[in-house]
C-alpha cells in the first residue's frame, strides 16, 4: 500500500461534485485553510483543515510526507481541447500572417491544416509518439494531469488510425489521463477537393465504424465552419457518430456563425468548442441542451480575433470550460496557465469560475468527472502545489510556470 500525506497547505481550493457546473455554481469552490490531504493507493482518502492531521495519517505512518509550505493546492488541471499529435510545424506561416493572410485564406492556398496533414502522413509512428510524449511531459510539468487529444491531421484511414494508435499508446504508457477524440472531419482532404459530401459519406460509412470497432476514441468531432463543413454535413456526421455510441463534440461558430452551436445543443453534444461568433440562438441551444462551452481564448489571442462571450454564457446557465487548443497552426501554445490568465483578462471570469473551467467542467465533458476534476474522497489524487497563496495570484501572474509540484495519482512527477 502506497501512502502520501500533503500537509501545511495554506489554502486548498476545489470545485465539488462530478457534474458540470453552470451559472452560480460555476463560481462556487470549496476553500479550506491550513489543510492536509492523505492519499492511499493513488486516491484521496481524507482531507482535513484548521491544521488537523488526517486521522488515517496519524494511525499509520505515511510512506512519504510533502510540506506544501503554506501554498495553494488545487486539483490537477484538465485540458479539454488539444490537437497535440501532429507532424511538422507551421512557423513558416508567420510571414504570411504578417502580410495579412487570414486563417481560411492560408487553408484555401493549401496551407494551414492541409500542410500539417501532409507532414503527419509522412511521419512514422515512433516520431509522432516521441514528439507527443514530449508535449505531455511539458503539460504535466505545468499542472495538467488530464487532457483530451483529437486526431484530424490524417484525413485518410491509414493516418487517422495511426494518430489514434499513437494516442492510445500514450494513454497506456504516460501518467496523463487522456480522452481520445476522432476528428476525421477536420477539413476536406486534397483527394476529395470540391467533394465534401463524398468525404462525409466516406467518414460515415467507413472511418467512423472502423474507429469504433477498434475502440480508439470515445468522442467524435467535426469542424462546422464556412468553407469547411456546413451544418447539414455536420448533422449527418454527428448523427452517425451518435448512432455508433460516440460522445459528440463540435468545432462551432469559430469564424462565422454557421449553426454549429445550435446543432450541438439539439443533439446534446458533450461540448461545443471555439464559439467566438456564436449568436443568441446558439447560446440558447447550448443552455437548453446542457452542452459545455469549450472556450479557447489563446486561439483568439494568437489569431488576433474576438473572444467568445464567456461572461454571457455563465449568466445564461451554460457550463463553461477553458482549454488550450494546442495545435501547430492557430494556437502553438500548450500553457493552460496562460489560458487562465486570459480567462480573467478577456472573459472577465472570477478566479473561482476559472478554476471550475479548467478542472471539473472539462473533466465532465470528457467523461472523466467521476474520477478527477475535484479534490474529494475517493477521487484520483491529482493535485498541484502552486508557488502562490491563492487563485488570484495565478490569474495575476503570467508568462511563468507557477506549478511548484505536481502529484499524479499520488505520485510526485
Amino acid at each position: 500500500m502506497s501512502t502520501l500525506l500533503i500537509r501545511n497547505i495554506g489554502l486548498l481550493q476545489t470545485p465539488a461534485g462530478d457534474f458540470r457546473h453552470c451559472g452560480r455554481q460555476q463560481g462556487e469552490n470549496l476553500k479550506l485553510k491550513k489543510a492536509a490531504v492523505f492519499i492511499k493507493d493513488g486516491k484521496i482518502s481524507e482531507i482535513t483543515d484548521d491544521g488537523r492531521i488526517p486521522e488515517e495519517a496519524e494511525k499509520s505512518r505515511p510512506a512519504e510526507v510533502v510540506d506544501a509550505g503554506g501554498r495553494l493546492v488545487t486539483p490537477g488541471l484538465v485540458d479539454g481541447h488539444t490537437h497535440l499529435v501532429f507532424g511538422g510545424y507551421r512557423q513558416h506561416e508567420v510571414a504570411l500572417k504578417l502580410k495579412g493572410a487570414s486563417y481560411l485564406e492560408i487553408l484555401k492556398a493549401g496551407g494551414g491544416i492541409l500542410d500539417t496533414v501532409a507532414r503527419t502522413r509522412e511521419a512514422d509512428f515512433t516520431g509522432l509518439y516521441e514528439k507527443s510524449e514530449g508535449f505531455l511531459d511539458e503539460m504535466l510539468g505545468m499542472g495538467v494531469t488530464s487532457c483530451e487529444i483529437k486526431s484530424g491531421y490524417g484525413l485518410d484511414m491509414e493516418t487517422e488510425i495511426k494518430m489514434l494508435k499513437v494516442t492510445d499508446a500514450l494513454k497506456k504508457n504516460h501518467p496523463m489521463d487522456i480522452a481520445p477524440t476522432f476528428m476525421g472531419a477536420h477539413a476536406v482532404p486534397p483527394e476529395y477537393s470540391g467533394r465534401p459530401d463524398d468525404y462525409i459519406d466516406m467518414l460515415c460509412e467507413e472511418m467512423l465504424p472502423a474507429v469504433k470497432e477498434k475502440g480508439l476514441a470515445s468522442h467524435a468531432d467535426i469542424f462546422c465552419e464556412e468553407g469547411i463543413f456546413n451544418a447539414k454535413q455536420s448533422r449527418k456526421y454527428l448523427e452517425k457518430a451518435k448512432s455508433l455510441g460516440f460522445g459528440l463534440r463540435i468545432h462551432a461558430d469559430e469564424i462565422e456563425e454557421t449553426g454549429g452551436s445550435q446543432l450541438a445543443g439539439e443533439l446534446g453534444a458533450d461540448s461545443a468548442e471555439h464559439l467566438i461568433a456564436i449568436g443568441q440562438r446558439g447560446l440558447e441551444a447550448l443552455a437548453s441542451g446542457g452542452t459545455t462551452a469549450m472556450c479557447l481564448p489563446a486561439t483568439s489571442f494568437y489569431l488576433d480575433k474576438d473572444f467568445a462571450p464567456a461572461r454571457k454564457m455563465i449568466e445564461m446557465g451554460i457550463p463553461v470550460a477553458l482549454a488550450s487548443d494546442f495545435n501547430p497552426g492557430s494556437c502553438p501554445s500548450l500553457s493552460l496557465q496562460f489560458v487562465m490568465n486570459l480567462g480573467y483578462l478577456k472573459y472577465r471570469m472570477t478566479p473561482e469560475e476559472i478554476l471550475t473551467a479548467v478542472t471539473v467542467n472539462p473533466a465532465c465533458a470528457a467523461g472523466m468527472g467521476g474520477a478527477t476534476g475535484t479534490l474529494e474522497k475517493g477521487k484520483k489524487a491529482d493535485l498541484v502545489i502552486w508557488d502562490a497563496p491563492d487563485m488570484e495570484m495565478l490569474c495575476y501572474r503570467f508568462g511563468s510556470n507557477m506549478a511548484l509540484q505536481v502529484i499524479k495519482e499520488g505520485v510526485l512527477v
